[in-house]
């Protein structure tokens, strides 16, 4: 790939999140030798002491026995592999990479408590020894430098790849809470305290700058709505960033404002009617659908509209 003049590359990241659970192991063997290779090519290149290569991992890959960060360990099913892993991270100076995600958290257990998502000190706080935890992202963090600590590489630099809040596709996706989330966390991450584990800066990328309106919604219809912009380029909401107002693209051109609508004569139970909602929705972007979500409230022929 031809190098644009004057950029600056710091990382190479090999796959995304490989060891999730709900892949049932299907990268297991590929990962790390491909995390080689990339090395491997990178020194051949000249670039091994300045472009660092790193796995993005899912925070799934470290738990704790205790249920508190004081007990954060690699998981039991790839601890081997994630020493080795670690090892070689270790010895190349590369970083460790995860992406932390409360709103997952909140979106597979109905149960978590929504305050601890957020970072204005509301939840009730979890005591893990003589230490309080006051949000999700530092017990979380910190679990993995435990787990970092207990197997030998405790100064071993961590990256938050990727962190945020998604706006729409779920009862608990909206502007709202994303804005609380991300200006909170950007509040919290430059007031330069780091954790109660590892104080200092912490280096994190925030997911993400615009909305995908083609990627998949296997993991949940949210999956699409990440951006702190919309598809079009206007900014969904203000102080994401903390660092001055969000400027809109300039100069997008839209098609004329003209949308299908279903007859009223036709029934729903037409046998027409169910495949070719499913067609629709299958090349348009159907996730404000939900329950809860920002076109959530629409009645049956209103949902039929809304996939044309």
């Amino acid at each position: 790939m031809p190098m644009k003049k004057n950029s600056q590359f710091r990382y190479v990241a090999v796959g995304n999140e490989p060891f999730l659970e709900t892949y049932n192991g299907s990268f297991l063997k590929t990962t790390f030798p491909a995390l080689q290779n990339v090395q491997s090519a990178l020194i051949k290149a000249g670039l091994g002491t300045t472009v660092k290569v790193t796995i993005p991992l899912n925070a799934d890959v470290y738990e704790s026995s205790t249920g508190y960060p004081s007990g954060g360990d690699f998981r039991a099913d790839i601890h081997d592999l994630m020493l080795a892993i670690v090892k070689f991270l270790s010895d190349n100076g590369a970083p460790f990479t995860v992406n932390i995600y409360p709103f997952i958290s909140l979106y597979t257990d109905e149960n978590f408590p929504v305050e601890y998502a957020f970072f204005d000190e509301k939840a009730t706080p979890v005591a893990d020894g003589g230490t309080s935890y006051y949000n999700m992202i530092d017990a979380n963090y910190d679990t993995l430098v435990q787990a970092l600590q207990k197997n030998g590489f405790g100064n071993l630099p961590i990256i938050v790849g990727e962190i945020g809040w998604p706006t729409d596709g779920d009862r608990n996706a909206n502007i709202e809470y994303a804005q609380r989330f991300n200006q909170g966390f950007m509040t919290h991450i430059l007031g330069g305290k780091g954790t109660p584990m590892r104080p200092g800066a912490v280096d994190v990328y925030l997911l993400s700058l615009i909305d995908e309106d083609a990627k998949s919604v296997q993991p949940g219809n949210f999956e699409r709505h990440w951006g702190i912009f919309n598809y079009d380029g206007s900014a969904k909401y203000q102080g994401a960033t903390n660092s001055g107002a969000l400027v809109a693209a300039r100069g997008v051109k839209f098609l004329d404002r003209k949308w299908c609508v279903m007859k009223l004569s036709v029934k729903l139970d037409d046998p027409q009617v169910s495949p070719s909602v499913s067609y629709a929705c299958g090349l348009a972007d159907c996730t404000t659908l939900g329950y809860g979500t920002s076109c959530g409230n629409l009645d049956a022929q209103g949902n039929v509209s809304h996939a044309f």
